[in-house]
């Protein structure tokens, strides 16, 4: 299945038409183009998008007004409206018609990838289809060692509950994968499931992702926005990275599990959430609240039901296994023949010490079977410190910051600096992969 994001561009101008395709196509979209209003209709009749890029001036159209019947053929995808000359009164039009954003060419030529990316992820959580309740939602976790069956056996017990579930572990060992087999196994499964990563946005944008806002509420706020609480009405909500909210938003965020209600921005009347959290953290929140950096009341709050996902050392018996997994699933994405590892890979992947969990393994399977030729994989497909023989990891470097630098550095090798694939094969948002790269200088 192709889960590349679907983006349609509409403009008359074939040269810009022609150099955004291959832009985004870069990034991993799927991308189609159309050069006026009529065509772009059409092709909404008969494609699914996340995403339109519409210029303003079309040959048969104009880009604002298009936007409300764009809206109306797919209500659940965003429209970026963009112009060579743009006013004030048309971004407040396109915004009031249903527009994600309004930007201008060359002025906001940095914010494209960027603003697509988030009118992606925004389009996505609408797009939730509602499935039955699965069998074995749990079938999702791959593991036979006793230290990973012992925690699948917690979460099918607590999935049934309307308890708040706190995962804890190192980053890349599955916590979301958990996350998603809770919400599939519980009461709430027909309903959304969404999901935020908290270290991904600044404390007033993750106020407004999470609470929603009021038109007026601050600059640029035109009209009410639903928040991810409101969208996830009778489902689920997975808060990733629940250790990095700044105080005020811990605050806020106690409220809605003490009381049930929350204030949207610049709202006085509260709204009354129907959401069940769950929320992950590779951080020690016990010590951090006993140290006084993470409020202890929300803590105890958010750690009714605390799962330990284990690191991939601590079941190594199950690498071969999952490595199985992954290999069946990249050979049938890639269409080709492979039906396992050879000796030399099994005895390497058990040597490895996976500081990088099994995101990290996910990883490297990947990439040895973009580079394998035939029905095996062979040591040779395998990343250089991978394929090193035990004796010669001694030396390796163990500082947490530097494993991840090398890591993301190792994924944006192996996607050609495609930073929309790099996010999706690390399982971090694209803004989060931004903001590593530019920390770590990559």
């Amino acid at each position: 299945m192709n889960n590349a994001p679907h983006l349609l561009i509409i403009d008359d101008e074939p040269q810009l038409r022609n150099m955004l395709q291959r832009l985004f196509v870069g990034e991993g979209y799927t991308v189609a183009t159309v050069e006026n209003g009529a065509q772009a209709m059409q092709r909404l009749k008969a494609q699914r998008f996340q995403a339109v890029l519409c210029d303003v001036k079309l040959p048969d159209a104009n880009g604002v007004e298009l936007t409300k019947a764009i809206k109306s053929q797919q209500p659940d995808v965003e429209v970026i409206v963009f112009t060579a000359f743009g006013t004030i009164s048309d971004a407040v039009k396109a915004v009031q018609n249903g527009a994600f954003q309004y930007l201008v060419k060359g002025d906001d030529n940095d914010k494209l990838i960027p603003t697509v990316s988030r009118a992606v992820e925004k389009a996505r959580a609408q797009q939730l289809i509602e499935q039955p309740k699965q069998d074995n939602p749990f079938e999702a976790v791959t593991g036979r060692t006793s230290a990973i069956q012992q925690v699948i056996e917690l979460a099918r017990k607590v999935a049934p509950t309307e308890a708040t579930v706190l995962l804890t572990g190192a980053t890349g060992t599955g916590k979301e994968v958990f996350a998603n087999a809770i919400h599939a196994a519980s009461n709430r499964a027909g309903k959304a499931m969404l999901a935020v990563n908290c270290s991904a946005f600044g404390n007033e944008l993750l106020e407004s992702e999470l609470f929603g806002h009021v038109a007026g509420s601050f600059t640029g706020a035109t009209k009410d926005k639903k928040g991810l609480i409101e969208a996830a009405k009778g489902g689920t909500l997975f808060l990733d990275e629940v250790g990095e909210l700044s105080a005020a938003m811990q605050a806020k965020l106690l409220r809605v599990l003490e009381t049930g209600d929350f204030l949207r921005v610049g709202d006085t009347v509260p709204q009354k959430a129907d959401v069940r959290i769950i929320a992950a953290t590779h951080r020690d929140l016990l010590h951090e609240s006993n140290e006084g950096r993470f409020r202890q009341d929300l803590y105890y709050r958010l750690a009714a039901f605390t799962l330990r996902l284990p690191a991939l050392a601590e079941r190594k018996a199950d690498v071969p296994l999952l490595a199985q997994v992954f290999i069946s699933r990249f050979a049938a994405k890639l269409k080709k023949p492979i039906t396992g590892m050879d000796d030399s890979v099994k005895e390497r992947l058990l040597s490895h010490p996976w500081h990088g969990h099994v995101r990290e393994l996910r990883n490297v399977i990947e990439r040895a079977c973009i580079l394998c030729d035939g029905p095996l994989l062979d040591a040779a497909s395998l990343p250089l410190e991978v394929q090193a023989e035990p004796e010669q990891k001694l030396g390796a470097i163990y500082e947490l910051e530097q494993v991840e630098r090398e890591h993301i550095r190792r994924v944006l090798a192996h996607t050609g600096g495609n930073k929309t694939l790099a996010a999706e094969l690390l399982g971090i948002g694209l803004t989060t992969l931004y903001a590593k790269v530019k920390r770590f200088d990559l």
